[in-house]
Parts: C-alpha cells; structure tokens; sequence
C-alpha cells in the first residue's frame, strides 16, 4: 500500500497553509475527499441530474437507479441482509434522532430508562434528552474507567427492568477507545433490550459486519469516510423499520393519501421524505468504491502502526500528557500540554500548517468526568503517515518553546 500514492488523490494536499505543506490530522472532525467523489458530484450535475423515484423521463430513472446502486453498496460494504434495511439520512445526527423519535413515540413512557455511556458524543445524547424532557423517562450512563474505555461489566450492571434500549459508540472521538459491541449487544438481546450503535468514528476505520455484531440500529456519518457532508446512513434491522412509525411526512414516504386517511410507502421509502441529497448519495458510491480498493484490513493495519507509533512519540514528549489508554484503540490521539490550553496549542500549530482540534469535541460529559474542560485531538487518515507524526511532535515543541517549557 503506497501511501503517497494515495495521498496524491486528494487534492486538499496541493494546498499550502501559511506557506506549509498541509498536515491534516483532523479526519474524526470531518475527512478529506478523493478527486473522484468531487468529480462524481460535479459529474452528477452536469450531465445527470434529476429528482429521483418521481419522473419517469430518462433522467429521473437513470438517477434513481444510481441512488439504488449506492444503497446496494452500503448494503454490501457493511453485510446488511437487505438493501431496504439502509436508510438514507441528512447526516448520522439525524439517524440518531430519527430512532430516539420513533421508538420512544411507541415504546417510551415515563420511567423508562435509556442506557448509554460517559464517553458518548452529543449526538447520542441529546435526543435522549428530549425525550427525558417530554415523556419523563430516565437516562442511566455506564461508567468510563480510568483508561478511558467502557467495560461491558460497567453496562451490565446499569441494567434494569426498566432498561428499553441501550445506545453507545463503537470507537469513541476522544478517548479512541473500541467498545465490544458484538458482546454488548448479545448481553442486551439476552435482555430483550434493543441497542443502537453510534459508528461515527468507527466505520472509517474499522470493519464492519451487521450479521456478525448483530446490532438493531447503526449510524453512520458519510463524511467521515471521505464522503460527501450532509449525507448519513441509517442500518436498522427490518422488523423495526416496518414497526416504527415514520420519521417525518412529504412526498416520497407515502403510499396513498385520501382525505381520511394516508398509508405509507415501502421501505426504505417510509424514512426518505422529501427530495433526498440525490448527489451526495450518488458520489457516496466512489468513497465505498475508494475504501474497497485500499481494503478496510490495509486501512487497519496501516493506521494502527500509526497509532502505535504516535503514542510513542508524544509518550517521549515532557509535559504532554495522552488523554485514554484503552486496551483496543482506534485512530485518536488526545492530548493536553501542562500550561498551554487546548486552543492555543491549536493556533500555533496552525501556524506550521498541522490542523488539529480542540475542545470538548461534542463530549462534554466525558471532559467532566476526566476533569478537563478541553483537549487537543490529533486523528488520523488513510493519507497520514509518519512524516506527519513527526511534523506534529515538532510544533508541539514549538509551542511549549513559546511557553517557556520544557
């Protein structure tokens, strides 16, 4: 696997920041994108557009068959057992809140618990919240340890009667801690407690297997697998799409509407309401086509050997301190810097044209529990490489050189 080869198809990395080479280890944020999903949209537009699964004129019905062809891709890129069980959504945000709306409608009454996590991102939280503020039930958190991950023990034994559904990350964006969803899940089943897996941060960088983790719904955020933005993909299995009510009314999700009545379309029909991000969808099929090419194993072993050497690297480094230390890791390294703050160390590195983040990064929960108000957070890319590493370490000194440490 040659990385600048790679590295070559994306044309970010012809750019230069405050006059360097980009270093662009922000990729859990958002990833950058291949030529050929830039040239799938502008191609798509160009000389292909229509609306699709309305008109029956040539390019309606190209389009729709396009727009079909990516969730086939989905559907096998990731071991769903239908194509209808991929639902297309405006973001992984919206996934979340698509089930959080549905199945609490139905099945949520006050009292009813929702068992999620110290580690979650907002997004996996907040809908939650909603519901704890309009029908009155509770959300219980498993409890982060010391090393940053979650014990499938701290999950168990936040269980209750009352427990309806169980909702967690599968890789966390601050801590890069991997849960054990497979294990999670079979504990909730032997339940009867549905789960919803956040895989934000996961399906970028791990392989993913529906039958095999057995999970009822999973998330999934286009953009971070160098995909296009406002495009996201609910898994869901099909007996609770067919259960749940719809999500949002309009045209597309419906069956037959009468004055007394409206019956709903087919799946995944009844989920898609309104025109749909038909060029995002589309250009989608190239990021699944790139990630196949490379192969999810190659991307694996390659961001692990990564990790292992980043860890080392800044492990070396007096005064930076490595937020986490779980046992499975993915491609997250989260750090602060005694006496520097997050966003500091951010602008100054900045100025050497290495994009980092810092914050809470959408886990306020976590910070708090961890005591810190912010982090800094490199995360990597199939196009990172250890010249990056490297290029980081040395305006992490830098920085602490203009800090006065040591």
């Amino acid at each position: 696997m040659n990385i600048d080869n790679i590295k070559k198809e994306f044309p970010i990395f012809n750019s230069k920041i405050h006059n360097n080479d980009l270093v662009y280890l922000d990729s859990a944020n958002s990833s950058q994108k291949p030529l050929v999903v830039i040239n799938r949209i502008y191609d798509f537009y160009t000389k292909e557009f229509s609306n699709v699964g309305r008109s029956v004129h040539y390019l309606a019905v190209a389009a729709t068959n396009l727009y079909e062809k990516t969730r086939s891709s989905v559907q096998k890129y990731i071991n769903a057992k239908d194509k209808n069980e991929i639902v297309f959504t405006k973001g992984a945000t919206e996934a979340i809140n698509l089930v959080a709306n549905t199945f609490g409608q139905k099945y949520l009454k006050e009292g009813d618990e929702i068992l999620i996590t110290e580690l979650e991102h907002h997004s996996n939280y907040v809908p939650w919240h909603f519901l704890r503020k309009e029908k009155g039930i509770k959300i219980k958190f498993a409890e982060v340890n010391n090393d940053g991950e979650i014990t499938i023990e701290s999950i168990e034994k936040k269980i209750t009667n009352k427990t309806k559904l169980i909702a967690f990350t599968h890789l966390s964006n601050v801590t890069g801690a991997i849960l054990p969803v497979k294990e999670i899940t079979e504990l909730a089943h032997s339940k009867k407690i549905p789960v919803l897996v956040d895989g934000c941060q996961s399906a970028p960088h791990l392989k993913l297997d529906m039958q095999d983790l057995d999970c009822d719904f999973y998330a999934i955020s286009c953009h971070k697998m160098y995909g296009p933005t406002g495009l996201g993909i609910l898994y869901a299995k099909k007996k609770w799409l067919e259960d749940l009510p719809p999500y949002q009314g309009g045209g597309g999700m419906i069956g037959q509407v009468k004055k007394d009545g409206i019956s709903y379309g087919d799946l995944p029909n009844k989920y898609e309401a309104g025109t749909m991000a038909t060029a995002q969808v589309i250009a989608f099929d190239e990021s699944i086509k790139f990630l196949e090419k490379i192969g999810i194993h190659n991307i694996m072993q390659h961001e692990k050997q990564l990790m292992d050497y980043g860890e080392e690297i800044l492990r070396k480094n007096n005064s930076v301190k490595l937020v986490g230390n779980p046992k499975k890791k993915g491609a997250v390294l989260s750090f602060t810097i005694d006496g520097i703050h997050p966003h500091d160390i951010a602008t100054i590195l900045d100025e050497d044209g290495v994009a980092i983040r810092a914050g809470h990064h959408c886990c306020q929960i976590l910070h708090d529990k961890l005591g810190l108000t912010s982090t800094a957070r490199a995360s990597l890319g199939i196009y990172n490489t250890t010249d990056d590493i490297d290029k980081l370490n040395l305006s992490i000194n830098k920085c602490k050189k203009i800090f006065n440490l040591k």
